[in-house]
C-alpha cells in the first residue's frame, strides 16, 4: 500500500460516496486507476465494506449506552451467538481489565435497556453506563 492508497482510504472514510472521477482528481490518476486500486484494497481486506451513517435518534433509538461486562472465557462458546443475534447491540469487543466485553447498545427507552441488561446478567456481572452526548463521533482510521 502506497501514499496514493492511504490518500484514497481516507477520502472513502470521509465519504465512501465520492464519485470515481472526484477521487481520481484528488490522488492525480484516471478513474479506471483509481477503481483498480479499490478493488484491491478490497480484495486485500484493507476496505470491508461500505456503510450510512444514520442518526439514532431520529429512528428513536434516544438511549446509547456501554455495558461491561465479566463473561466466563467458558461461556463465550454461548455468548458469541447470543450478541451477535441481538439487534440493539452495535458493537462488542472483548477487552482488557476487570470487565471482559464492552458492548454498545442503542435502545428506544431505558426500560428496554433495563430488560436487555438483565438478560445480560445470565452471563456474567453488568455495569452500565448511558451516554449524555458524543464529542467525537465514530471516524475511521487517519493512514
Amino acid at each position: 500500500m502506497d501514499n496514493i492508497d492511504k490518500k484514497i482510504i481516507n477520502l472513502l472514510q470521509d465519504n465512501a460516496r465520492h464519485p470515481l472521477k472526484f477521487l481520481a482528481s484528488k490522488v492525480f490518476l484516471s478513474s479506471p486507476a483509481v477503481s483498480a486500486r479499490i478493488d484491491k484494497l478490497e480484495k486485500d481486506g484493507i476496505i470491508t465494506g461500505y456503510h450510512a451513517e444514520v442518526d439514532p435518534i431520529l429512528l428513536g433509538y434516544h438511549v446509547m449506552a456501554f455495558i461491561n461486562m465479566s463473561l466466563d472465557p467458558k461461556q463465550k462458546p454461548q455468548f458469541y451467538p447470543y450478541i451477535s443475534g441481538c439487534p440493539n447491540v452495535l458493537e462488542c469487543n472483548c477487552v482488557t481489565g476487570v470487565y471482559s466485553m464492552l458492548i454498545k447498545v442503542a435502545f428506544p427507552s431505558t426500560m428496554e435497556l433495563d430488560t436487555f441488561v438483565s438478560e445480560l446478567q445470565k452471563f456474567g456481572k453488568t455495569e452500565t453506563q448511558i451516554v449524555f452526548s458524543t464529542p467525537v463521533k465514530s471516524r475511521g482510521v487517519r493512514i
